[in-house]
């Protein structure tokens, strides 16, 4: 395989080029050095050449013509621009399957997503700019500023992603072990390192984190679980039967990834938290007004911890309507806030 060209890389001196090798060579220099902003003409493309294969190369323009035509035959584009008679022509490659644009929000996407391991966000942050030229990929370099020490510092989520998603393909049951931080951020497995089986259905991505939707035996439901908390994931040889299961349904009706019991709930929320409610539960989210100053939302929403807690984060914003287990839930919840701060007074 062709090492990528390097200007004063000289390699190993060459008087004649093989056809094959020189067509490839050319098809590498257009894709890396050349833009819609950076043009060679063909004794640049010489040039190119004999940096690399040394200044005793024979190569002649016509050669190099053909290659050109011959790659634009199979479906490379090679763009030329002449902008006088009699001057010089100018060859670019210039479409690439992705636009500059597209590229910054992969590469955004990869660095705010807090799963992904530092040492991983950098490899694949340099393949996604391999994706353009080496002048656009310099353009990419800027990439967004995130708190580094959010992001995940377990080096195998790759491979369990991977096998993760060649289980739920082949429908195979796997195991794993899960676990959490303790108070003093260690890692610690839960029940005791016990090997989780279950049946994944699928991997959703929410709140910057993967996780897996999958159903656990032991329990006989639905669970979820963060895939940068599962340890030593495992395909088994047991293969399971094809089940219906509505991913979106499941991921719009579950706060946080938090389990519980789903169940209709009603809300009344200040009229500013209209954006609030539309990101998370959709544009089709029911609501309907409630004076000049409030609305109503209405969902099906399952009841935890998490939900109580981000009903909480409103403060007075935010007030339950039904049903009466949750409101009695948050009354009781605020009411031990009373009494911590009462106390600490």
């Amino acid at each position: 395989m062709l090492q990528p060209a390097q200007p004063g890389n000289r390699g190993k001196a060459l008087t004649r080029l093989d056809n094959k090798d020189r067509l490839l060579q050319l098809r590498q220099i257009l894709s890396e050095e050349t833009d819609e902003e950076r043009e060679k003409t063909l004794d640049d493309l010489i040039h190119r050449f004999k940096q690399q294969y040394g200044p005793d190369v024979k190569l002649n323009k016509h050669s190099l013509k053909d290659d050109m035509e011959h790659l634009i035959q199979n479906g490379f584009d090679i763009t030329v621009n002449q902008e006088k008679e009699g001057m010089p022509k100018y060859y670019s490659h210039q479409y690439r399957l992705f636009e500059l644009y597209e590229l910054r929000m992969l590469i955004d996407a990869v660095v705010s997503a807090k799963f992904i391991s530092k040492k991983e966000t950098r490899q694949l942050t340099g393949k996604i700019r391999r994706l353009t030229s080496v002048h656009q990929g310099k353009k990419l370099q800027n990439e967004i500023q995130i708190d580094s020490s959010i992001k995940s510092e377990n080096p195998y989520i790759r491979l369990a992603i991977h096998k993760i998603h060649e289980a739920i393909e082949q429908r195979r049951v796997i195991t794993f072990q899960y676990g959490r931080y303790d108070v003093d951020k260690k890692f610690q497995l839960s029940h005791e390192g016990r090997v989780y089986r279950v049946k994944p259905y699928a991997l959703a991505w929410a709140n910057d984190f993967y996780y897996l939707i999958a159903y656990y035996f032991e329990a006989g439901e639905i669970r979820h679980y963060r895939v940068d908390r599962l340890q030593n994931v495992m395909e088994t040889d047991e293969t399971y039967a094809y089940e219906s299961f509505d991913v979106s349904s499941y991921t719009q009706s579950t706060f946080h990834m938090f389990a519980g019991d789903e169940e209709w709930i009603k809300i009344r929320c200040r009229n500013n938290l209209i954006n609030v409610i539309i990101d998370k539960f959709g544009k089709d989210i029911s609501t309907t007004r409630d004076g000049e100053d409030h609305f109503i939302l209405t969902t099906k929403a399952r009841i935890s911890d998490g939900l109580v807690n981000w009903i909480l984060g409103f403060g007075s914003k935010m007030m339950v309507l039904s049903p009466d287990t949750l409101q009695d839930t948050v009354k009781e919840e605020v009411e031990n806030l009373h009494r911590l701060y009462d106390h600490e007074s």
